[in-house]
């Protein structure tokens, strides 16, 4: 029943939505007036509270199936639920705020509203969560099921098989196969769903079961029949999903453009292509640069003292790397190394016990103070606060032929720290480790995730037992 009501189902969800803000408004009006954590008598009486609460929780719902927050989510994942729950109450806030301003309502209390917001996204996702995670559980049980229907029994539609026996919770469950290859496959799915029928056979199956959707797993070659599969499928009422047979090539999350109005596969879809978020990672490294500047001047000054006492030459050392579009700045640090032949830093490794280095330079290295000087780096637009590492045109110039994608990392800036970085992949760590996790960053930026690495940055990444 709850499978064949899913508008019913966004229905609970909107007044579930509703009821959870206007609870959360009575607490946080509770904790502003009338607890004794924050005594403070309101200056507006408590209807006019209770009217602005009422018009926020309906902007949330009307912004919520905006941006698609009420759309079907058995797919999607806690993160991406809070994610939303963040979006939605930030754009309803600033929505609110609009309106007190219009129609200059300034008494209302400041601090009842940054309450009023924090509480609210805290129980929104504590309340989503915990449906989440009683749905998972009723699923596992084998309730609340949909019911999937492959085309293709060859190892792409038996890889899909095993992916979904993978997460029970999501409540799929594979009916069976079609393929026109039967005598090939049988032999294949002793330990799979059984081969129903051929392709022809899909308006039969569709309509004497009961299937959700259809998966369709064929090989290139076999193209000319999806036109007769979507046909049939529609006429049923049955959703179609395609699993390309050259999926392996393809990004986590490819996206699908339009040109000239043909679709197309966006093979690399980068957040940061966006200049909405350009703009925000932007205007975030040169505020958190210019903080972090005047924070560690100090150190910055014993460590310019410390380099210049203990060995001669130049304080800060230059070094070429490639960044963004594949052009090469000079990244400075803190030298740590003797001065030498500036061809040999280029095209050589730092290692173990490195004869190279100074003493005060390992220890620069160690704590990672090598690096402060970077952020001039950020502030001059070469490098961000967080991205992939830059490296040097030699080793560039190795990695691109011997490692597969690795010089996607250039569609963005490099970084101080990165995604690499803080799972320990610093130093002499694997290259096409680094690449993976480089690559995951870039597919999945957001700017919470730059604050998160900034955190594990500061927490775990400082002492550096890789750095030589």
């Amino acid at each position: 029943m709850i499978r064949q009501n899913q508008r019913f189902l966004t229905q609970i969800y909107v007044f579930a939505d509703l009821l959870c803000t206007l609870l959360t408004f009575l607490v946080a009006y509770w904790l502003k007036f009338k607890s004794e954590f924050l005594p403070h008598e309101p200056t507006l009486p408590f209807r006019t509270y209770l009217m602005w609460a009422t018009v926020y929780s309906l902007a949330a719902v009307l912004i919520g199936f905006y941006v698609r927050f009420y759309a079907p989510r058995r797919r999607k994942s806690v993160s991406y639920e809070t994610m939303k729950i963040i979006q939605v109450q930030g754009l309803s806030f600033l929505g609110l705020l609009s309106l007190l301003y219009i129609v200059k309502e300034v008494h209302i209390s400041r601090e009842f509203l940054a309450l009023y917001l924090v509480a609210n996204i805290i129980c929104l996702c504590i309340y989503r969560s915990s449906v989440k995670f009683v749905l998972s559980r009723f699923r596992r049980r084998g309730f609340n099921k949909r019911y999937i229907l492959i085309l293709g029994a060859g190892s792409l539609g038996r890889s899909f098989h095993d992916s979904i026996a993978q997460h029970p919770g999501l409540g799929y469950d594979v009916f069976g196969y079609l393929d026109d290859y039967q005598t090939e496959h049988d032999d294949e799915h002793r330990q799979h769903k059984p081969i129903l029928g051929k392709i022809d056979d899909l308006d039969t199956i569709l309509t004497r079961h009961t299937i959700d959707e259809v998966i369709i797993a064929l090989p290139l070659k076999a193209y000319k029949k999806y036109a007769f599969i979507i046909d049939k499928c529609e006429r049923a009422g049955v959703k179609t999903l395609i699993i390309p047979d050259f999926f392996d090539v393809l990004p986590a999350r490819p996206f699908f453009d339009n040109f000239a109005g043909i679709p197309l596969i966006n093979v690399r879809d980068v957040p940061l292509d966006e200049l909405s978020n350009q703009i925000l990672k932007r205007v975030f490294d040169i505020a958190f640069s210019l903080i972090m500047i005047i924070l560690t001047s100090p150190v910055m000054l014993l460590a310019c003292v410390g380099t210049k006492l203990t060995s001669p030459g130049p304080v800060i050392f230059k070094q070429e790397r490639v960044g963004l579009d594949r052009r090469n700045f000079n990244m400075y640090k803190f030298r740590s190394m003797h001065v030498f032949n500036q061809t040999v830093a280029d095209t050589q490794w730092t290692v173990e016990n490195d004869p190279r280095r100074t003493r005060f330079g390992t220890f620069l290295r160690k704590t990672s103070i090598d690096e402060l000087p970077q952020f001039f780096n950020v502030l001059a637009g070469h490098m961000s606060v967080v991205g992939p590492r830059p490296e040097r045109p030699f080793f560039v110039e190795q990695f691109k032929e011997d490692i597969p994608k690795y010089m996607v990392k250039h569609h963005i800036r490099p970084g101080i720290t990165g995604w690499a970085q803080t799972n320990g992949l610093r130093g002499d760590t694997s290259i096409e480790e680094r690449i993976v996790h480089d690559l995951f960053y870039i597919e999945n930026w957001t700017f919470f995730f730059d604050l998160r690495i900034i955190v594990r940055t500061v927490t775990k990444g400082l002492l550096n037992k890789n750095a030589y």
